[in-house]
């Protein structure tokens, strides 16, 4: 992995960074005013790398997904991009990717180092409950990565890569310990800087506690898995998520510029008012998906073209023939409602979803039914269809790929009826969460979200990324340790 810098906190540092003279090497005395990493506190970091973590999940990072999953298209105004839409992706393709990450983890990693250090285990716990989030998706798109030795950059500075599933071991071991942090008696500090749940411990707990669920899910079809033991610790320790209770991070958003909440800055409008992203509209796939069910959340999701119209999408992959900008649709208010909006690291009802799920195989206590149609009601309510209870209902009753009856007897078809529904409320929210579904249970039932680029390698999704360059440029022993990948053969380790 890349030797990391430490760019720590760039908004909150140019607050605290005073010019002055640049000291000789042979002055032995401090300046207070440097920042450096002897003087930098946690509290300082954890803001800034909070608000990273959720910019991670509205990141142009993972537009690719949204391509592929048959949410997103560019609109006729720009050429397709050749290695995007044939599947042929290369190892520069997930670069920005993995480097972004690890970025943020980085100063997580910093936060908890001090944190613990300084006798703050509260402040520890969050730091490594946001960790795991960002060190599953690493996994969940790459496989084995740099993890016990990647922040060791005194003594490692090419880190070994970990096996994906020792790190997922790992991560529930370090959420684990992260529960036992939470249940400490928290500073005032931590109140005041903990942007993300306002210091709230108890939803902090079942923020991990659906981090562990998530990846007993993403093994579900791994022979002979048994997630008894782990399940029951995420009982006894409270739960998961549930209505009401997502996970968001807002340092106080406003509509100026590098100070909008992460999505909308990228996805809706910029401080002028002008579209931030022209290149990014509806899918076709997905309006006519909802369209033949009636479903109101499209236009929650998207917004009627600027020329006038109904919601329209474009064709993923079509060389000429999509309609232009004006004539398809952006981003609706569900998604891009206000520069000030919450940005979401894990919301509700993707946590509901894995719980009713959970819950249909037999892993945990419920009524499947009730815990499903709780989920899709919540879905509803976060993207603030009207009448969000009643308008859910009126779509499970009507709708037969909504309608529990024909959820089918086994846990099987089960588990697929419902993560087909999670799959629809995952539009422009979460791609990889829906990504990691389909490469374990295939659970959409036509292909047409496939590129209908000609040049297209393969009429199924990758199931994984390549390793970035900048690895093999610079930790080359130990990615060529990996093997050679290929981005459609080398499933990750919890793929049936």
């Amino acid at each position: 992995m890349k030797l990391l810098h430490n760019k720590l906190l760039i908004l909150l540092l140019s607050a605290i960074a005073f010019a002055g003279c640049k000291k000789s090497y042979l002055d032995v005395n401090k300046d207070p005013n440097r920042v450096t990493d002897d003087n930098i506190t946690p509290e300082l970091i954890f803001p800034q790398a909070a608000h990273a973590t959720g910019a991670r999940q509205a990141s142009g990072n993972f537009r690719f997904l949204e391509n592929w999953l048959g949410y997103w298209a560019a609109p006729g105004d720009f050429a397709i991009q050749q290695d995007e839409t044939t599947y042929n992706v290369d190892f520069t393709f997930g670069d920005p990717l993995w480097q972004n990450h690890y970025n943020v983890l980085f100063d997580l990693n910093r936060v908890k180092v001090k944190a613990q250090a300084k006798g703050d285990p509260v402040l520890a716990g969050a730091a490594m409950i946001l960790s795991a989030r960002l060190f599953q998706d690493l996994v969940d798109i790459f496989g084995n990565i740099p993890y016990s030795q990647a922040f060791l950059n005194d003594q490692y500075t090419q880190p070994a890569y970990d096996n994906a599933a020792d790190v997922y071991a790992a991560l529930q071991q370090s959420l684990d310990s992260a529960i036992i942090y939470l249940n400490e008696t928290p500073t005032s500090s931590f109140t005041a800087v903990d942007i993300v749940n306002g210091g709230d411990t108890e939803l902090w707990i079942k923020f991990a506690n659906t981090l562990k669920l998530r990846m007993q899910i993403r093994q579900s079809q791994m022979s002979g898995f048994n997630p008894a033991t782990e399940i029951t610790k995420i009982i006894n320790a409270g739960g998961v998520l549930h209505a009401g209770e997502s996970i968001d991070v807002n340092p106080g958003y406003v509509n100026s510029t590098n100070k909008q909440s992460p999505f909308y800055a990228n996805y809706g409008l910029t401080p002028t008012g002008a579209d931030a992203s022209t290149s990014t509209r509806a899918n076709d796939y997905f309006v006519s998906l909802l369209t033949a069910t009636t479903d109101p959340r499209l236009s929650r999701y998207f917004k009627p073209p600027a020329a006038g119209g109904p919601i329209t999408g474009a064709v993923y992959g079509l060389v000429t023939g999509n309609p232009f900008g004006a004539n398809s649709s952006a981003m609706g208010p569900g998604l891009a409602g206000s520069s000030a909006q919450d940005q979401w690291i894990l919301p509700s009802f993707v946590s509901m979803f894995l719980e009713a799920e959970a819950i249909a195989r037999g892993w945990m206590p419920g009524d499947a039914k009730a815990a499903y149609e709780a989920a899709v009601r919540e879905s509803f309510t976060w993207l603030g269809v009207p009448n969000a209870v009643s308008a859910a209902n009126t779509y499970m009753d009507n709708a037969t790929i909504a309608d529990w009856n024909n959820a089918g007897g086994t846990a099987a078809t089960r588990a697929k009826f419902i993560t087909y529904q999670k799959y629809i409320a995952l539009a422009g929210i979460d791609p990889l969460e829906a990504w990691s579904d389909l490469r374990r249970l295939n659970m959409i039932p036509n292909t047409g979200y496939i590129s209908v680029n000609p040049g297209r390698l393969s009429n199924a999704l990758p199931v994984r990324l390549l390793y970035p360059q900048t690895e093999y440029t610079t930790n080359s022993t130990n990615v060529n340790a990996q093997g050679a990948q290929n981005q459609f053969t080398s499933k990750l380790f919890w793929q049936p």
